[in-house]
């Protein structure tokens, strides 16, 4: 009542009278989208109203539209460094089967290629195709002999000819193709310093000792006086199929450069009695399509005698140092060798 006379106060008053602000909110750029070539990033953008109380900063969220000129990007390309081509294993075709009959392999090529066409070794190597296998042509009948040959055709002139040894179609020198008894032999396709047979011919004048840490040497103290030394090559070595047996002591297609004919796979000296062999043999029967067989072994006989005898894994190579005084290696079964065919 005692109001009545004076004005009120008005209880309501504007405040922030200042038009609110319309900005353009952006977002942290993601990563990459591509690891490598080309990709891109990505960024939220929004449209905000920015109202200012007391210096604090409040926003709320507006239509795009609303915002003042063209908002920022919200895609960005990125460019990384180029991808690798991609690889894949491409294929030949097929060759020809490798026998006439029987059991063969065929083979083709097979590379590493990009897209554009070059060869590389980026392709995964476990999904390789095969670019060799065996092939089976129709079954033919071969001869098994040199004998066979010339009953078939008649007399024929020594030379190469086909057999089926074992199942496999190999080729095997036919010698005395004019005679009754024609013969079978392997050409040896190694050189000559790879198929020999040696006796060493020195002999140590104090034969207790082993010079030159068991190296050879031949201005040794010693002289030059056993007789059954020797040393010969072979070019074909005689082969008894019924058997499967290489006969050592054929020398048809041997030469022997000094001294005596020394049989295939021996070798001996007469050079120390402190183990110290001399002697040496070389087996090579790469490309024949034969090799050793698995169970075959040498033998040391003589006095003091000592033989290292090393085979190849796949027992196509042999080689051998021996001797004693004197003393000598050769096969276990005498003059004969154990032979079989290559596998596939």
């Amino acid at each position: 009542m005692y109001c009545v006379n004076q004005i009120r106060p008005p209880d309501i008053e504007s405040c922030n009278t200042h038009a609110c602000e319309l900005i353009w909110i952006t977002g942290e750029w993601t990563e990459c989208s591509s690891s490598c070539g080309q990709g891109y990033r990505q960024r939220l953008v929004s449209c905000s109203e920015v109202h200012v109380e007391n210096d604090n900063y409040e926003y709320s969220h507006q239509s795009l539209s609303n915002c003042p000129g063209t908002p920022p990007e919200s895609y960005m390309p990125c460019n990384l460094d180029p991808c690798p081509p991609p690889q894949e294993w491409r294929v030949g075709i097929w060759g020809q089967c490798s026998v006439s009959c029987g059991d063969g392999v065929m083979e083709r090529m097979v590379q590493c290629l990009a897209a554009d066409g070059q060869e590389n070794n980026r392709c995964t190597w476990e999904n390789k195709p095969e670019a060799r296998k065996v092939c089976k042509n129709p079954s033919c009948h071969l001869p098994s002999s040199c004998g066979e040959v010339q009953t078939l055709n008649g007399p024929l002139p020594d030379s190469e000819y086909l057999l089926n040894i074992q199942g496999k179609t190999l080729k095997v020198y036919c010698a005395e193709m004019q005679t009754d008894t024609p013969q079978e032999y392997i050409s040896l396709m190694a050189a000559e310093g790879e198929n020999f047979s040696e006796i060493f011919g020195y002999r140590l004048n104090d034969p207790t000792q082993c010079p030159a840490n068991g190296s050879r040497r031949e201005d040794c103290d010693c002289r030059r006086d056993y007789t059954t030394a020797g040393i010969t090559t072979f070019s074909k070595v005689r082969l008894d199929i019924s058997k499967m047996n290489i006969i050592t002591t054929d020398w048809k297609f041997a030469f022997t450069h000094e001294g005596k004919s020394v049989p295939f796979a021996t070798a001996g000296d007469c050079y120390s009695a402190a183990r110290c062999p001399q002697g040496q043999f070389r087996i090579n029967l790469s490309g024949t399509g034969f090799r050793v067989s698995d169970d075959t072994s040498w033998i040391s006989q003589g006095n003091n005698a000592v033989a290292d005898v090393q085979k190849s894994q796949d027992g196509s190579r042999v080689s051998g140092m021996c001797g004693g005084y004197c003393g000598k290696c050769a096969p276990s079964s005498g003059s004969s060798l154990a032979v079989t065919v290559e596998s596939i």
